[in-house]
């Protein structure tokens, strides 16, 4: 299997935006769901927000109301719209695939660093 690898990352102010992505082949046509994940530093790993094969959305309270997560079928690609970034959103944020057979033997990648300035 080969790591995830998202793309987007960068820093920006506080009240900011950036939009990460995610390429996973196989993703649509495995029925595969999707999830973020953050690793800010000296804190566990978080899980940020999913996307379920019939495109449902789901997010931890911290984000919200300021990320959406959604995906392009055709593309095999998951992004996470992030908005009002607050210093707090500052981490190395991951994405990987969740579901039956090929879905669940994705492998994390290096992530994507976001930092949020004040």
């Amino acid at each position: 299997q080969v790591p995830l690898v998202p793309s987007g990352g960068g820093s920006v102010q506080a009240g900011g935006s950036l939009r990460l992505s995610c390429t996973a082949p196989g993703f649509t046509q495995n029925s595969c769901g999707m999830g973020w994940y953050r690793n800010p530093a000296a804190r566990q790993r978080e899980w940020v927000s999913s996307i379920t094969p019939d495109g449902s959305a789901l997010y931890a309270d911290s984000v919200k109301g300021r990320f959406t997560i959604s995906k392009d079928k055709a593309q095999d690609t998951v992004f996470l719209q992030m908005n009002s970034l607050k210093p707090e959103d500052t981490a190395m944020y991951l994405c990987k695939t969740w579901g039956p057979g090929t879905c669940s033997r994705t492998l994390w990648g290096q992530g994507t660093q976001v930092t949020v300035s004040s």
